[in-house]
């Protein structure tokens, strides 16, 4: 019989897609050169993926099943987790996106889970952890009789490494650390990363207990546990500690909150183990040694003239599901102890991403009642489809091995083929891939500007926006320019009221309709939720209270929350009003802040090899302004060049650079002379003058204000393109990169 042949489809990329996958997905020799085409990536995905069907039948043909995968990778309508797109078909044949470890309290344990994370990170994946079973600090250590530096010393272990890893391959790693909100280092956990210098290749969150939401609800004291012996050790008050985390959270985003007793209500199979952490985005709880193959559905190519294409919808979940169990059976896993617990368990997890195109295509504004109910069948049937599809493959291929003692067998449920087969991750990079919005979350943007290499500055505007302005005769490119300045269409008048209504943006949407809409999804979604409820800067902390009381009433997994202008990198603004954001914004110079008459300031002594080094540092009402050097004997060529060094940190300063920036330039830099010894030893003026700036922040209790350099919507740090806070991570929509991996 003739093998049947197929034409290639070649899929409708955007320029920003194309980019992405160039630098971060496609096939490249050793020098870099880049080896494939998209279309021959989608290719090799589908072949990869499909021929798993063989391990259950030889002799059967795949290659109608392939091309179906082909096709709808091809027509943008699924596409898998970024480690599935990039390593399919490749040496490497990693192909999961997400991994909990355990971390066990005996040093063997924790340098044990180090080196798997360095593999697990080298591999593609994400980690996640929960350090709750390591004994506080200051506590005993009886083989050696000396005391635990505790939970968050080694957790900066874990950092160091994934920094050092992160340098080389495709896919940045990143970590989840949780702490049970009643382990005894609990507060020291929710201030780990206020002073946003250490931990960053960590999201955090706290563990919370029903028991600790009980006593917040009473204003009452809960019991602090030492995991080394689980006797009490102290008791704190709950409402002191919830308002702590809330306002920490306030502050920078940090950390978030998910709740531990509805993980393992939901666990399928509590008789392998109990659920401790989460992968880094907080969607995905994972038992120690288990990994998760995650995929999306892009629901804006499932409305056609203005309705839900509900069998086709079907059919894509249906051929998802079977893609995704492929994935874990031709998966390459880092260790033997992940490939056994993955395969026990065959977990998957099927989600969404354009949801807020899909409102728009059907003309529903995302901040309606409408909206929530659509969302509850939209994830309903995906949920449905979903199991369904499993159990047809449980049918022929068998239920997941731990079925017998889970939770579906006690309940009197058919067999599955996998524990869990629905997620809603944060799509990412894949979502620029489709052009489709990211995850369940609203859009971002309407219109932005971004320049490119050439210093060219480019116009984009939301494609469902565009035709429908040009289709409603509204559009010019003086319109769309006045958006990208205002963020929103919220006041523009020209605009009908209607088109208004349905084209909102993240910032038009109030906290609670953010976390409304993440619950009607979580209904129906087997673990949990990626989605960032966005909060204006002007937000109060009791604003943000209010939302994590309603996540807890609404029966969420968790929260992530982001507050505007809440961390030093942040990279929202908007508006005219804000005018040197918006000139940055444009690739222009920030404007040079102007010096007042006067300016109150600070001298720090600091030992050089040429001599005492005095460095001042001034301040006027909105923060650093300006740096001056004086030589212990003057003249000579260190005097001349410490002046030029404070001639230039005031001027950046001045324009809007942060402190941080300028310590990082200047830090480290050595000449021949060095001074001192161990944390003392300056190497040079230059590291003098860094070091003088840092003494000067932490005297300030790391809090100086800095004015903003920021760029309208966003900031990549790779190509100063737009960028995004998605579940807990900043995503650029442009060349790909991710803070989360």
């Amino acid at each position: 019989m003739e093998k049947k042949t197929y034409a290639p489809i070649v899929p409708e990329l955007t320029k920003n897609a194309i980019t992405v996958l160039e630098r971060r997905y496609l096939k490249r020799d050793k020098e870099g050169k880049v080896l494939e085409a998209p279309v021959q990536m989608f290719r090799r995905v589908a072949d990869t993926i499909a021929a798993a069907d063989k391990k259950f039948d030889e002799k059967e043909d795949t290659t109608a099943l392939a091309e179906e995968f082909y096709r709808m990778m091809t027509q943008l309508e699924f596409l898998p987790n970024s480690p599935t797109l990039m390593n399919a078909g490749r040496e490497l044949g990693q192909l999961s996106a997400c991994f909990v470890l355990p971390v066990g309290d005996s040093m063997e344990e924790i340098f044990d889970a180090v080196k798997f994370t360095a593999l697990i990170h080298k591999s593609g994946g994400g980690t996640g952890f929960s350090f709750s079973r390591l004994r506080p600090a200051n506590d005993v250590v009886l083989t050696t009789t000396g005391i635990s530096s505790g939970p968050i010393s080694f957790m900066r272990v874990f950092d160091v490494a994934t920094e050092t890893i992160k340098q080389g391959g495709t896919r940045r790693g990143a970590n989840m650390g949780i702490l049970r909100v009643d382990h005894p280092d609990i507060m020291d956990f929710i201030m780990c990363k206020a002073d946003k210098k250490q931990l960053n290749n960590f999201n955090i969150s706290v563990g919370l207990t029903e028991a600790f939401m009980k006593a917040v609800e009473k204003d009452e004291n809960y019991d602090l546990v030492n995991p080394r012996d689980n006797q009490i050790s102290g008791t704190l008050n709950a409402r002191k500690v919830f308002n702590r985390i809330v306002t920490q959270a306030w502050e920078n985003g940090e950390p978030g909150i998910v709740f531990l007793d509805r993980l393992n209500r939901d666990n399928p199979t509590p008789h392998v183990g109990q659920i401790e952490s989460t992968n880094p985005c907080g969607e995905q709880p994972l038992l120690p040694y288990e990994s998760c193959n995650l995929g999306s559905i892009n629901l804006g190519k499932m409305v056609q003239n203005g309705k839900i294409n509900w069998k086709r919808l079907g059919r894509v979940v249906q051929l998802a599901v079977h893609f995704l169990d492929n994935v874990v059976e031709v998966n390459n896993y880092p260790l033997p102890k992940i490939h056994e617990m993955t395969m026990g368990n065959r977990k998957i997890g099927l989600g969404v991403m354009g949801w807020a195109d899909m409102l728009i295509a059907l003309g529903v504004p995302y901040n309606t009642e409408e909206a929530v109910e659509l969302a509850h069948k939209v994830m309903g049937f995906i949920n449905e489809q979903g199991h369904a599809a499993s159990r047809a493959l449980a049918k022929s291929r068998g239920a997941f091995p731990n079925f017998k003692g889970s939770l579906y067998e006690k309940k009197g449920e058919p067999p599955l083929r996998n524990a869990t087969v629905t997620t809603i991750a944060p799509t990412g990079t894949i979502s620029i891939i489709a052009n489709a919005s990211s995850g369940v979350e609203p859009l971002f943007a309407i219109s932005y500007v971004r320049q490119v290499m050439d210093n060219d500055i480019l116009l984009e505007v939301h494609p469902l926006f565009e035709a429908m302005a040009k289709e409603k005769g509204f559009y010019s490119p003086e319109l769309m320019q006045r958006i990208a300045e205002h963020g929103t269409l919220h006041g523009i008048t020209e605009i009908p009221e209607e088109i208004r209504n349905v084209f909102v943006t993240a910032h038009d949407i109030t906290p609670e309709v953010h976390i409304r809409m993440q619950a009607a999804f979580q209904k129906f979604t087997d673990n949990a939720v990626s989605k960032t409820v966005n909060f204006a800067k002007s937000a109060s902390i009791q604003d943000v209270t209010r939302v994590y009381e309603l996540a807890y009433k609404l029966d969420c997994k968790g929260v992530t929350i982001y507050r505007d202008g809440s961390r030093d990198h942040q990279v929202l603004s908007v508006g005219k009003k804000e005018e040197t954001e918006a000139g940055a914004a444009q690739g222009k110079p920030a404007t040079k802040r102007e010096r007042p008459k006067v300016l109150k300031g600070w001298t720090y002594q600091m030992q050089t090899g040429c001599g005492p080094l005095y460095v001042t540092v001034n301040e006027d009402e909105n923060g650093l302004f300006e740096l001056f050097t004086t030589m212990g004997k003057a003249g000579g060529c260190a005097a001349s060049q410490s002046e030029a060094i404070g001639r230039m940190v005031s001027l950046a300063w001045r324009s809007g650079l942060q402190a941080r920036q300028v310590i990082k330039q200047l830090q480290g830099i050595s000449c021949h002379s060095p001074s001192g010894f161990g944390e003392n030893k300056v190497l040079s003026c230059a590291d003098a003058v860094a070091k003088a700036i840092q003494a000067h922040v932490a005297a300030n209790g790391g809090k100086v204000q800095h004015v903003k350099r920021v760029f309208l919507k966003g900031a990549c740090p790779d190509c100063g393109g737009i960028v995004e806070h998605e579940g807990g991570c900043m995503v650029c929509r442009l060349c790909g990169y991710s803070e989360c991996a």
